[in-house]
């Protein structure tokens, strides 16, 4: 059998489902290349004494996937995801092939950034598309942004990993610049769900200078409502 199991935020964040399955396990794979982990992983791995986690890049979940359903046909397999396990859309690739093969497949669901980032006071059902910053020279993430400024919605940026914040911001400026769009006040989170988060509000040239710890996003606010403009203000 397969599991995906979603981690949380932080590296107690897993559910006592996810502990006791985790522990039962054959084979444990832990992703990571989708987020840059706020913990480390060792950290994670010695609550589960006897247990090695295995670290999957994109190559393992992606290219060598057969490998993974061909041990899961013969015994309990866990692929460990960092906050929600279905976000990355690899995750759903997967379980379609293994339901392909007849490999029964359990998902157990966690907290994301998703859920994560209405700690800023932004009500979540004003959010529009989600946009994704590569950390390479592309700008159709900007696409994304204008559509949501269009219909007045915020605008979460996931920014990928191993990128540095203030080149983060140059990139967002530069971008933004070429596709006119003015940029007001920015929303950045640091590390939500950890004891160290942090969440930022002003205009990109009073942020350039903070020292933003991974993983971050930035958000784009829309057409504030007072409420949310309050809390942002206090922040």
């Amino acid at each position: 059998m397969l599991y995906i199991i979603g981690l949380g935020l932080n590296e107690q964040g897993y559910s006592s489902e996810a502990y006791k399955t985790i522990s039962r396990a054959k084979k444990i794979y832990i992703e990571n290349y989708t987020v840059d982990f706020p913990y480390e992983i060792k950290k994670l791995e010695n609550q589960f004494k006897g247990k090695k986690f295995i670290q999957a890049n994109r190559a393992i979940v992606e290219k060598k996937m057969d490998k993974m359903l061909d041990e899961a046909k013969k015994t309990d397999v866990v692929l460990l995801v960092y906050g929600s396990p279905l976000t990355a859309t690899t995750h759903i690739t997967l379980i379609q092939e293994a339901k392909k093969e007849k490999i029964k497949v359990r998902v157990l669901h966690n907290a994301s950034i998703l859920d994560a980032v209405g700690e800023t006071g932004m009500q979540l059902y004003k959010f529009g598309k989600t946009s994704s910053m590569p950390n390479f020279e592309a700008d159709s993430y900007i696409e994304i942004i204008k559509k949501n400024i269009g219909i007045k919605a915020h605008s979460l940026i996931l920014v990928d990993i191993g990128m540095e914040f203030k080149d983060s911001l140059k990139r967002l400026e530069k971008d933004s610049r070429k596709k006119g769009i003015k940029l007001e006040k920015i929303i950045v989170c640091s590390r939500l769900g950890n004891e160290d988060s942090r969440i930022y509000y002003g205009k990109i040239e009073e942020l350039k200078n903070k020292k933003i710890k991974a993983p971050f996003c930035i958000i784009l606010p829309g057409e504030l409502h007072f409420t949310e403009e309050e809390f942002l203000n206090s922040i």
